[in-house]
């Protein structure tokens, strides 16, 4: 994958990323790894623990009612009104090789840090693999336990064919016909209650290696994807892919989303940006408003960013895969107080390596104590 990418990269095996591969939890990271075996229908979801940041939670008291939805009014850049949200808490499913290494070494000198700053964050659980069998119940075991506990769980879809242009996390789908049938078994897992889908990272802003007509027709399973997701659960909050702010210029991402359904209300609620970067949250903010004006949707659109490894910004020579000196982001929460950011959210699970401090989606402690320590 390009350094211009999101870095959503992962290399074959069930090791990483994927959100419900294997009963144990093995396979779940914030950043898509090529999935491989698929589970037995009521094998649980492989999830992203947590994540967290250099800045405290915001996570409400259990009595709070869980809330993402926003405000649907739309806030221009320059209002002081911040979308409005009736709580914070976000879910974290319980089941990642993080928290497998902290259950596993509680005496390492390390477990204290990566315990209390990443495993105890809630984060997104990736479903990276084509396993048409098992996708409902293993999408429909995070939704679940989201609405047992009253919060809002956080899943990633990410099986288009031809994903990542036939770089590391290549995969997916075998055709765009068996990722609608994928899209359409995905969304009957996803209950009734709320739940925010990041939609395919990559698959728009990473659309060049596509020719014309075979981005055009992506692009119209996206749209019908974000249809399906909405239906299913008008609960249900689909962002899609826009890339993030050092990589394509704004209206040339905006007229891409247009395309691929990002402006109506019937498919999406918004953008997502920066999943598996590392560019710092104000840039970001600022290219996600500039980007939601230039879509010119419906009131209510917003973005959702990825905050889990960007405390300390991008390096300054671009380099992606596991750099060093990185820092753990802002907490994830959908109460950002800022206008048209819907959430911060920790999409990529820190720790788990891009590819350099291990095999791609395996969980490295020593990155991940670099990530979180003070």
């Amino acid at each position: 994958m390009v350094a211009a990418a999101s870095v959503v990269v992962a290399l074959g095996t069930a090791t990483g990323m994927l959100s419900a591969l294997d009963g144990r939890g093995g396979s779940d990271e914030a950043r898509p790894g090529l999935v491989s075996g698929s589970p037995s229908p009521d094998s649980l979801p492989v999830v992203p623990s947590a994540s967290e940041p250099a800045v405290p939670s915001a996570a409400a008291p259990p009595s709070a009612k869980v809330s993402t939805s926003p405000s649907r009014r739309k806030a221009s850049p320059g209002s002081t009104k911040a979308r409005t949200t009736t709580a914070t808490r976000l879910y974290r499913y319980p089941s990642s090789q993080v928290l497998d290494w902290v259950q596993d070494n509680p005496r390492d000198w390390r477990a204290d840090v990566i315990e209390s700053r990443i495993a105890d964050r809630p984060a997104a659980v990736w479903f990276a693999d084509y396993a048409p069998a098992t996708i409902t119940s293993r999408v429909r075991a995070v939704t679940s336990g989201g609405a047992a506990q009253d919060r809002v769980p956080v899943v990633v879809a990410y099986a288009i064919p031809d994903r990542d242009c036939g770089g590391a996390s290549q995969g997916g789908a075998p055709d765009l016909g068996a990722y609608d049938a994928w899209i359409d078994r995905f969304a009957a897992g996803l209950g009734s209650g709320e739940v925010v889908v990041v939609l395919e990272p990559d698959s728009i802003a990473q659309s060049e290696c596509l020719s014309d007509a075979r981005r055009a027709d992506r692009f119209a399973s996206l749209a019908r994807a974000g249809r399906v997701l909405k239906a299913a659960n008008p609960e249900a909050r689909v962002y899609y892919d826009a890339g993030h702010s050092g990589w394509r210029p704004v209206a040339q991402q905006a007229a891409l989303l247009k395309q691929a359904g990002a402006a109506s209300a019937a498919s999406s609620d918004g953008i997502f940006s920066n999943v598996s970067n590392f560019h710092t949250t104000a840039a970001e903010t600022a290219y996600d408003r500039q980007i939601l004006d230039a879509l010119d949707g419906p009131p209510g659109l917003g973005a959702v960013i990825d905050t889990s490894r960007n405390g300390n910004g991008a390096p300054p020579d671009g380099e992606w895969c596991d750099p060093a000196g990185r820092k753990i982001g802002r907490a994830p929460t959908t109460d950002t107080g800022e206008p048209m950011i819907d959430a911060y959210l920790w999409v990529k699970l820190p720790g788990e390596s891009d590819g350099c401090k291990g095999t791609p989606g395996t969980f490295s402690p020593s990155y991940a104590y670099d990530l979180a320590s003070p």
